[in-house]
């Protein structure tokens, strides 16, 4: 099976999405807490469900990859 392997610009691309996603993940978590809206709380839940799932799927990229 051959292995993907990026540029090492792209996979500081990919860090950087995988960072902006963690950060933006933490956020929604943090504010859901102090948030009385059930409908705000509903959107922060799915905006953090879809973070995690971009998180994953960028691990897998970095993990999947040959360092050039």
């Amino acid at each position: 099976m051959s292995q993907q392997s990026f540029i090492l610009h792209e996979t500081m691309e990919i860090h950087e999405l995988l960072n902006f996603n963690t950060i933006c993940m933490t956020k929604s978590k943090l504010i859901q807490g102090v948030v009385f809206d059930n409908e705000l709380k509903a959107l922060l839940e799915k905006n953090m469900q879809q973070c995690k799932s971009a998180v994953n799927v960028l691990q897998g990229l970095l993990t999947k990859t040959n360092p050039q």
